[in-house]
Order: structure tokens, then sequence, then C-alpha cells
């Protein structure tokens, strides 16, 4: 992650503030890392911020907010499956768009096989002045 997407997710309170090290870079521990970890796999699935920022908000409360947390990620998940299927579905049409427009290319290249052939290499012509 960038510097600048640490710096925002420390002020909206994705991530609590991490200790520095003398030189005022921050010191991030494997737990931070794994944490950071999880919140750009969410954003690489396109959960909102604020999703992500409740998530948080329940994390930080404990084992009592377990059941909430799941219920949340169930949701998420959910909605990735259904961008999955419409992902899929898209494919597949572009697979088949794709090797119609192979067969339309196949037959002009069979029906005019001189077209579509390689450019031929002449010398310019003279021209008698």
């Amino acid at each position: 992650m960038t510097a600048h997407t640490l710096r925002y997710y420390e002020r909206v309170g994705l991530i609590q503030p991490v200790g520095r090290a003398r030189n005022g870079h921050r010191r991030y521990t494997e737990s931070d890392a794994a944490w950071l970890n999880f919140l750009h796999c969410m954003r690489a699935t396109s959960m909102p911020i604020r999703e992500m920022q409740r998530y948080a908000a329940l994390r930080e409360m404990g084992d009592a907010t377990i059941e909430q947390r799941r219920q949340l990620l169930e949701e998420h998940q959910a909605a990735i499956a259904a961008q999955i299927g419409a992902l899929q579905k898209a494919h597949g049409l572009l697979t088949h768009k794709i090797a119609n427009y192979k067969k339309i290319e196949e037959r002009t290249r069979v029906q005019n096989p001189v077209a579509a052939g390689p450019e031929l290499d002449c010398a310019p012509l003279a021209v008698a002045s």
C-alpha cells in the first residue's frame, strides 16, 4: 500500500495509529500487516469504505460483535458472488462474439484471398515525363 493509502486509512479509522521509529517511519507489526492485507482484499472486491469502517468498528468492540461481523462478511460475499455471476455471463458473451468475428474474418479470407493476404512488395512505377 502507498503511504497515502495508509495515512487515509488511519485518518478514517480503518487502522489505529502505529508506533514510529526514531526517523519517523511507521513500524507495523505482523498483526497490523494481516489487518492491512484484509483491508486491501476487501477494497479489491469493491467493498465500500463505509462498510469497511463499520467492520473495523465492530472489530474494535471485541468478541461481542462476532455475529454482526460474520453477517457483514456474508452479505459482502453474496454481493461478490453476484458480481462473479455477472462477470461470467459477460465473459461468455465476449467469447461468443469473438468466435463469431473470427468466423467472419475466416470467411472473408476464403472469399477474397488476395485482398486478405499480405501486401505485395512492388517496386515503384517509373513515370515517363
